[in-house]
């Protein structure tokens, strides 16, 4: 008798039939399977037919995925999958429009299974497809499921992107460039061009040429979410795919479209909720435009350029204007450089004979230049008042600008990812850049003259530089984490965080630490851990009780198809299943496939996890290996791979896959939660204890008395 590992108990349907319920021997070939149930149905030819799940995603039934079937699975007995294509093979060619309509509907669905995409396209079924789209006779729903059926077949990788025609080619572009043309159409003619743009160059010149950028701002501005989803996803397609030059061009028109007042006033503040793929392509957008700066910034100032010269002469002269008005002839060659060398020292200059090598080092190189000179044009007086201020002051008072300058510069580049690949998940974009034109410059002007503040706040002086710097980068990335909406709030809220409020949240941070360093408080912390762990597990458990929405991401493209995976209120099975875009928590009854958490072995993360090995190691991969991770069940054999949304929810799931494992909890959320809780706690703990000094050891104890006369005899009392 087999092991019990090696059977599973099922339910088999058939339209008509009374269904029959089987133990399943997993090492009884298939076809031998398949002989019993259509013996038990009377059924003739039992190579016909297959086995496929009678809910979710309908998946046929193979010797490779056999093994995924569950205890309590519901199985459906129907036409084999080489039968399948043929039928639908045929049925797409019929000349009855209702026969036509209904084959390519069946495909549509289909077509999303491995094996029965490969038997229709071992048919050439694709031609005929292809067929459809280039001949354009049909259109309305028959085209809106070829164009499906098209799109999930080339999911599977079988048939690569360059393979298709020219004719093909622009027949989509036209469904994206005609106006009177249903939604859901222009939406599969959107996602297939946004495919098919990261496969080859030629395929990306040629979407680039035939759609234009002002189409799909016109996309951008339908009140179809979806459709207007799509259209973001292909322009970001087309940046990513882009060369430097082509990629500036790009967003330089985009600026003159005025984009960004666009995104910001109809898709951030619509009254939609922001999605999580329109988050990340806004994320996107916000990284591709910040780094067109990465090309000044790692270049170095030559002092041969006379257009460089030029733009470091302008902040002098901006600056010291009524000096510069002095006539050529009036000093000697030799008095003008002392004057200018002057001049250059009061702007903050290391080198005031030779400025530009100040501006030698890269990063942040002539980004620094740029900001100086965006700041003395657009906001003369807030430059002037800057630079003349510190000139009156004692020298080592006063606040050096251009040195100043160049820190900041490279601060903000560090804050703001400049020069850093996007992120394959990332989601994490500010509101206020797209509230603002020039927003990497107007940010350098609010902080520049935050530094001058600071600067007078903590009195400084030229050896207290780098102490100020690392205040102004404290304030900025404290006041940047409450996601100001606008530069304006943003302004208001790093000014009103002055020094002497760094300094309380630095003393009150400190303070807490100290008074939790004492013997007897780690005593203390040491004897609530367990407690609080406890608390944090069930917490855990009612996260996976909850459930999250994960993405599949493909080689091809960022991400795919939506899946659900939570864990039942008993802790004992893990329920799973692909879901809608839109369905925010499915019930637990809708997700068809299941894991008992008893034949769950073991958790894997980041590079140990077969999803990742599968991927190359690019850059841009490392922060999915950052979130993925899988559970192996089955005794090593099968696993379930993960890619988590967020890190927090990374942290979250493996920490209570762990739990369920009876392992311990090791993210870096655990340690996080168990520091709050553990400081709630001591601080309602010690609340008597408040401004009393803790003993490292404890008191003595005092010696017994030399007698106990003391006593009162109650004995006597009661006599």
């Amino acid at each position: 008798m087999p092991p019990p590992k090696d059977v599973v108990k099922i339910a088999i349907q058939m339209v008509g039939a009374i269904p029959q319920l089987i133990e399943l021997q997993q090492t009884k070939p298939l076809a031998s399977v398949l002989k019993d149930v259509c013996d038990a149905w009377s059924l003739p030819n039992a190579e016909r037919y297959a086995l496929q799940y009678a809910d979710g995603r309908q998946t046929y039934i193979t010797e490779s995925n056999r093994r995924d079937i569950k205890n309590g699975s519901i199985l459906r007995l129907t036409t084999s999958p080489d039968q399948e294509a043929e039928r639908l093979y045929i049925g797409i060619q019929s000349k009855n429009v209702d026969v036509k309509t209904d084959s390519l509907r069946k495909l549509a669905s289909l077509s999303q299974d491995v094996t029965f995409a490969q038997e229709f396209i071992s048919r050439n079924g694709l031609r005929q497809i292809y067929s459809i789209v280039e001949e354009g006779n049909d259109a309305g729903e028959m085209l809106a499921h070829t164009l499906k059926a098209f799109t999930e077949l080339m999911e599977h990788d079988f048939v690569s992107w360059e393979n298709l025609s020219t004719v093909f080619i622009k027949k989509i572009v036209s469904y994206v460039n005609m106006n009177a043309v249903d939604a859901s159409i222009q939406q599969l003619s959107l996602s297939i061009l946004e495919n098919m743009v990261p496969t080859s160059r030629l395929l990306f010149e040629v979407v680039k040429k035939e759609v234009t950028l002002d189409r799909l701002l016109t996309h951008l501005q339908a009140t179809n979410a979806q459709l207007q989803l799509k259209a973001m996803a292909l322009l970001i397609a087309l940046l990513l795919s882009a060369t430097d030059a082509e990629r500036r061009n790009m967003m330089d028109y985009l600026r003159e479209k005025n984009i960004r007042q666009f995104i910001h006033k109809n898709i951030i503040h619509s009254c939609e909720p922001l999605g999580d793929e329109m988050a990340h392509y806004l994320y996107v957008l916000q990284s591709v435009s910040l780094n067109l700066c990465e090309h000044r910034m790692k270049m170095s100032m030559d002092p041969y350029s006379q257009e460089q010269r030029d733009l470091l002469q302008s902040l002098r002269q901006t600056a010291f204007e009524l000096e510069s008005e002095v006539p050529a002839g009036t000093f000697s060659t030799e008095r003008r450089r002392s004057l200018c060398a002057k001049e250059f020292r009061k702007l903050g200059f290391m080198n005031n004979s030779n400025p530009a090598e100040d501006l030698r080092r890269a990063p942040p190189g002539l980004l620094a230049l740029d900001n100086m000179v965006y700041f003395s044009r657009n906001t003369p007086n807030a430059y002037s008042r800057f630079v003349l201020e510190n000139s009156s002051r004692e020298d080592k008072h006063e606040c050096p600008f251009a040195r100043s300058s160049i820190q900041l510069t490279l601060i903000l580049c560090e804050i703001l990812h400049i020069g850093e690949p996007c992120s394959e998940t990332a989601q994490a974009f500010y509101p206020m850049f797209f509230g603002q034109d020039n927003f990497f410059e107007e940010l350098f002007c609010i902080c520049i003259q935050l530094v001058n503040k600071t600067w007078k706040e903590m009195r400084a002086t030229q050896e207290d530089f780098d102490k100020v710097m690392q205040v102004v980068r404290e304030q900025i990335t404290r006041t940047l984490s409450l996601k100001p909406t606008s530069l304006e709030l943003f302004k208001t809220r790093v000014n009103a965080l002055n020094y002497s409020e760094i300094l309380k949240l630095r003393q009150t941070e400190r303070l807490h630490q100290e008074e939790t360093l004492a013997v007897p408080v780690l005593e203390l912390r040491e004897k609530l851990k367990p407690e609080l762990l406890a608390l944090i597990q069930q917490q855990r458990l009612l996260h996976l009780c909850e459930g999250t929405l994960f993405r599949k991401i493909s080689s091809r493209r960022r991400q795919d198809k939506l899946w659900y995976c939570r864990l039942s209120p008993n802790h004992k099975v893990l329920h799973y299943g692909d879901v809608e875009e839109g369905v925010q928590s499915p019930p637990i009854e809708s997700l068809p496939e299941k894991i008992p958490v008893a034949d769950m072995k073991m958790l894997l993360v980041g590079k140990e996890c077969p999803h990742t090995k599968e991927k190359s190691s690019g850059k841009q991969n490392k922060d999915v290996l950052e979130l993925a991770f899988s559970i192996v069940h089955d005794m090593e054999e099968y696993c379930l791979n993960f890619i988590a949304p967020t890190r927090y929810e990374f942290c979250l799931w493996t920490d209570g896959l762990n739990v369920l494992l009876g392992k311990e909890m090791t993210s870096e959320r655990t340690q996080t939660d168990l520091d709050v809780l553990l400081s709630m706690e001591l601080k309602l703990r010690l609340l008597d204890l408040e401004n009393i000094s803790i003993p490292d050891e404890p008191p003595p104890i005092p010696k017994p008395p030399s007698n106990l006369n003391f006593c009162y005899d109650f004995s006597h009392a009661e006599q």
